[in-house]
């Protein structure tokens, strides 16, 4: 073995711990993944789910998407959809069912159990924002879905579930004093019975940044939404037609999704859906939740 001096071996460590520092921050090979299992809602496919359950699934797969969430069963059993799932290697952990407030819950939660999901979403439900016309909801409206909110926590986790709520834009609105119906519904609900799925994209649209919401509420959000939209001239908190921004490719609109992901993934979000909302212009749902894939990849490349 040949000897080495000591000034060339100090030199050959010197040279050695730059040469990985570099590597630590230039190489983005190194770089971690920010969305390890990528997801999507099924509600972007939902016209091609209805029309070929088994074929669609396989497409979503094919694309890459490692996850879906639930928006209905096209039709279908839970069981059913569960054994298309199964078919084709998708995992559901999380879905929404639109009649909480109005259906058995406990019928639902059978359903999330045997769709192999750990995650019961609902959103702004009718029961409480079914008023008078030209009518909004109020401070007391938003305490009383929380109120009830908490009950469906307190089954879901008798049924081995967790519960969570999921943002549109027009829980935005203000309230007065600056805050908004969404604040005093995370504030009136017990965060460990609700947890948190934050739609990125409505809020942008309602002028406010996730980012801050994931500082405000730490360990609130289990999931996200990942959706763009093209620019406004101004906020929107209205659902109405006319007052609805136009969904877009992930990229093509003004959400810079990096920041917020990275964000998300410090917060302790575990589960990252991307949604388009419909219409789709110039291409179809699939080719859309194709580019959407591609812009996830990209954040990491």
């Amino acid at each position: 073995m040949r000897l080495i001096s000591r000034r060339k071996a100090i030199q050959s460590g010197i040279a050695t711990v730059a040469a990985t520092a570099l590597l630590d921050f230039t190489t983005p090979l190194w770089a971690e993944r920010l969305v390890t299992y990528p997801g999507i809602q099924l509600y972007t496919v939902d016209k091609e789910l209805k029309a070929d359950v088994d074929g669609t699934l396989k497409s979503i797969q094919k694309i890459g998407y490692k996850e879906v969430e639930g928006a209905g069963f096209a039709g279908l059993t839970a069981k059913q959809f569960r054994a298309a799932l199964d078919k084709v290697g998708l995992k559901c952990n999380s879905t929404h069912f639109f009649n909480f407030g109005e259906a058995d819950a406990n019928s639902l939660f059978e359903q999330a159990n045997l769709l192999g999901a750990r995650y019961t979403v609902s959103s702004l439900m009718s029961k409480f924002s079914r008023k008078p016309a030209g009518g909004e909801m109020g401070v007391d409206d938003y305490k009383a879905m929380a109120d009830f909110c908490n009950q469906l926590g307190a089954g879901a986790k008798r049924a081995g579930l967790q519960f969570a709520y999921h943002n549109h834009n027009t829980e935005f609105k203000d309230l007065g004093q600056g805050k908004p119906g969404y604040d005093v519904f995370i504030e009136a609900t017990d965060s460990e019975l609700v947890k948190l799925e934050l739609d990125c994209g409505w809020m942008m649209a309602a002028g406010h940044n996730p980012i801050d919401y994931f500082k405000r509420y730490p360990n609130r959000y289990r999931m996200v939404h990942i959706k763009d939209f093209v620019p406004t001239a101004k906020p929107s908190t209205s659902l109405q037609r006319e007052e609805v921004p136009q969904g877009t490719v992930l990229g093509t609109g003004y959400i810079q999704y990096k920041p917020i992901l990275t964000a998300a993934k410090a917060a302790g979000v575990e589960h990252f859906y991307v949604e388009q909302e419909p219409p789709f212009v110039g291409m179809t749902a699939m080719e859309a939740a194709t580019q959407d894939y591609q812009y996830l990849e990209s954040l990491w490349k």
